[in-house]
């Protein structure tokens, strides 16, 4: 992982002004950011977990593995990100059905397919703050075993100077132990009030904000930049006709 000097806060790096956006007057101006935090799926990278299925299954077939609820294929996932090896689900699937262990075996086994596709606007936007010196972590829901597939094809995640990954730490978001772990890594740069954080599971910003960040539910990277543009943050504005 790429170091990231310990900085000065932000709101001395030049940018625009919370009063030329309009977004907050002085009662419900967000604390100035000293540093930025993001999830990753869904958020810089796509996960569609059909994608790694339907080449191999069938999409059908890849379809009703995922819904099944005797399955419980999200459950499941969420063990994963848990630190359950997925050698264990896969276990699991196959005392079910051997051929449902089959189908699970074929999500791990192509599972590069899942998160192949980069959300490109939200990348661009962790790459200006990279460039801007913005100190930026992230902290994700992700399989301890199945993230290094993620590095490997995505390079951007090199620009974070660490990357919480819940299956490595044995909890996930929205558990409040996450924020302590958060707060624990970024004790150099700031609170967990000095910084932003951006996810698109409205459970976990809510455990997010009562764990004192100032956390953005993430619908689109455009959105996404108009928000951190609102908190001073040194990114470029969207150009609108």
């Amino acid at each position: 992982m790429t170091s990231t000097p310990d900085l000065s806060r932000l709101d001395d790096i030049d940018g625009p002004d919370l009063e030329e956006l309009g977004g907050f007057t002085d009662d419900t101006a967000p604390n100035p950011v000293d540093f930025v935090v993001f999830d990753i799926g869904n958020v810089l990278i796509r996960w569609e977990p059909l994608l790694a299925l339907e080449l191999v299954v069938g999409r059908e077939r890849a379809e009703a593995f995922l819904a099944e609820a005797a399955i419980d294929f999200h459950g499941r996932n969420l063990r994963a990100d848990g630190g359950t090896p997925w050698s264990e689900i896969v276990a699991e699937l196959t005392e079910h059905d051997a051929a449902v262990g089959e189908v699970g075996q074929a999500y791990v086994d192509h599972y590069a397919d899942a998160i192949r596709e980069p959300i490109d606007g939200t990348v661009a936007i962790l790459r200006e703050l990279h460039e801007a010196q913005v100190p930026l972590f992230a902290v994700t829901n992700f399989s301890a075993e199945l993230f290094p597939i993620a590095r490997e094809l995505h390079d951007f995640l090199d620009l974070f100077e660490e990357i919480i990954v819940s299956g490595e730490e044995g909890v996930t978001k929205p558990d409040p132990e996450m924020w302590e772990i958060l707060e624990e890594v970024t004790r150099h740069i700031g609170g967990l009030e000095d910084a932003v954080f951006i996810d698109d599971s409205s459970a976990n910003v809510m455990s997010a904000e009562q764990a004192g960040l100032d956390a953005l539910l993430f619908t689109d990277p455009d959105t996404l930049r108009d928000e951190l543009l609102l908190r001073g943050l040194p990114l470029a504005p969207i150009v609108r006709d």
